[in-house]
């Protein structure tokens, strides 16, 4: 059995070969039930989280992501996860893949393959609020599927922004800070947020027309990045219908009602298959919510899988 660090995981999920691979892994499908909550210990709320997912023939999965928030007391990472690979067929376990660095490429690549139907084909300049673990990826992902010209940083933390800028610089991207969050929203055709905010960061009235908006960081109906008015004036997609539950970015509107969750648009794996419609002209607001799906766990992991079992196949061959 395979054991896949993080540095290994990351050379095989490229975003020019992992987004390809999650719109086929989106558009067949496979069996995926619900994720698994199980609370540890009530007090820190530490929880244990189940990701299964399987597709017929093929591979079987199941991410273990342990939460334990309390950790960032003591200088330890809240998150440690770790996607255990097997065969559908035989059941025979294949492969153990670092499920941190897995979580968060899928993550960013997921709502590039999103921003892919629902941006503008010309947009250029992306604004990326939260420089945390997942949004540093973020310029990485849409740059393999638009044409940036720009990008623009907002994080409370100033070092956080210096050093994604830098990151980014180095990396041949034109990055600059926004100093002026308002003023940032109103340049940017796309928006991505990976924050952790419990309270709105974008504000609806902020939003020119034609801005596609990608909300990342909600996971819990206590979390929200976006306010009534961005679901307001946005026609909204999401990656699973589960986010109509987990995230409060759909939850608290729904509740205040001003969101009808039959007045969403559809799901990423609907405009995979082709069958609902893409933007609708320039002026539309678009709205992406992704809550993380075990489907795209899979796929990730058996990217990972097919690329480091290569170069012992060749090795064999060569002996």
């Amino acid at each position: 059995m395979l054991t896949v660090n993080a540095e290994h995981t990351a050379r095989a999920l490229t975003f020019d070969a992992l987004i390809p691979a999650l719109r086929d892994g989106f558009a067949r499908g496979a069996h995926t039930p619900d994720r698994h909550h199980h609370t540890i210990d009530a007090t820190t709320d530490a929880t244990l989280l189940l990701m299964p997912s399987w597709s017929d023939g093929e591979y079987l999965g199941v991410k273990l992501v342990n939460v334990f928030p309390a950790n960032s007391t003591s200088g330890l990472p809240a998150l440690s996860s770790a996607f255990v690979l097997a065969s559908a067929t035989t059941g025979k376990h294949l492969a153990v893949i670092d499920g941190n660095e897995l979580t968060r490429r899928r993550t960013v690549a997921t709502s590039a393959l999103a921003a892919s139907y629902l941006a503008r084909k010309d947009s250029s300049v992306h604004l990326i609020v939260g420089a945390g673990h997942i949004g540093s990826l973020a310029a990485a992902a849409y740059s393999a599927v638009f044409d940036l010209q720009k990008v623009l940083v907002y994080d409370q933390n100033p070092a956080a922004v210096e050093r994604l800028i830098n990151q980014l610089t180095n990396d041949g991207i034109n990055a600059r800070p926004a100093t002026v969050l308002s003023a940032s929203v109103a340049q940017a055709d796309i928006i991505t947020c990976a924050t952790l905010a419990t309270s709105p960061v974008i504000r609806g009235d902020w939003l020119r027309p034609g801005t596609h908006l990608d909300l990342i960081g909600s996971f819990r109906p206590t979390m929200r990045e976006a306010d009534d008015e961005c679901v307001r004036r946005g026609t909204v997609y999401l990656d699973s219908p589960v986010a109509l539950e987990e995230s409060g970015d759909l939850t608290q509107p729904i509740a205040a009602g001003v969101l009808d969750p039959a007045s969403v648009a559809g799901t990423l794996p609907e405009l995979c298959r082709g069958e609902l419609p893409a933007r609708a002209d320039d002026e539309q607001v678009t709205v992406f919510k992704t809550v993380g799906t075990a489907l795209a766990d899979l796929t990730a992991a058996a990217l990972v899988y097919r690329a480091s079992r290569q170069p012992v196949q060749r090795t064999h061959q060569e002996s």
